[in-house]
């Protein structure tokens, strides 16, 4: 099993936030399917402020690649995308066009 951590900024707007949290309360199940169709066993999301943070654990089949062209062929998790896009922001050292940046681990017992 292997574990990735990574972070997106909201807009930090209250209103958005709650919207945001109100989706991810009640996930399409099409999002679920393609979730651990990619070997993806567990995904956990936290907020702090408007600070994301996502922990995935994954079985061995998973890679970002497979599952980044996986979801680009399926037109319900570009319709998730494009709807959560509203509610989210990059990293300010992001690239163009990056959402959700994996993060370093740095500090482990």
């Amino acid at each position: 099993m292997n574990r990735y951590c990574l972070a997106l900024d909201l807009k930090d707007d209250s209103k958005l936030i709650a919207e945001y949290e109100a989706y991810h309360r009640h996930v399409w199940p099409e999002i679920l399917k393609s979730i651990k169709d990619s070997g993806i066993q567990k995904m956990e999301i936290y907020r702090a402020g408007n600070r994301l943070v996502m922990i995935i654990e994954a079985d061995v089949s998973f890679s970002f690649e497979k599952k980044s062209k996986a979801d680009g062929s399926n037109p319900k998790v570009q319709e998730w995308e494009q709807l959560m896009w509203k509610y989210q922001q990059a990293l300010p050292h992001a690239k163009a066009g990056e959402k959700w940046m994996l993060m370093e681990k740095i500090f482990n017992v």
